[in-house]
């Protein structure tokens, strides 16, 4: 049972990595010249999940719009909001299973300690 806990909570703080990420992203999403960042999942021997965050450095939209200097170009986010909103309600159910893994592990082992006693 240890291996499942071990697991699940690997699991738990990868997945809380990703919604910081992704409520990052959708906060600074009009911010000019934010660059959104993405978390990239990895086995972790012996089990176990490793987060990784990286900035993505692709070119938000160009839009002119006035500034102290005048009329110029400026870089919006590179942030989709049309990517960023589901990934954010996906990775909310994927900490929620890891929950569920805990619940399940702390029950099993409640019922082999009244098992045994």
């Amino acid at each position: 049972m240890i291996p499942a806990v071990n697991s699940a909570l690997t699991g738990l703080q990868a997945f809380s990595t990703k919604m910081n990420s992704n409520a990052n992203n959708i906060a600074n999403a009009s911010s000019e010249g934010y660059k959104k960042s993405r978390v990239t999942l990895a086995n972790q021997a012996p089990q176990g999940v490793k987060a990784t965050v990286e900035t993505i450095d692709s070119p938000g939209t160009m839009v002119l719009a006035e500034t102290n200097n005048g009329s110029e170009f400026v870089e919006l986010s590179n942030v989709d909001l049309g990517q960023e909103l589901p990934e954010s309600q996906l990775n909310t159910r994927f900490y929620q299973a890891n929950l569920k893994t805990l619940t399940a592990v702390d029950e099993m082992t409640n019922s082999l300690l009244n098992i045994k006693a």
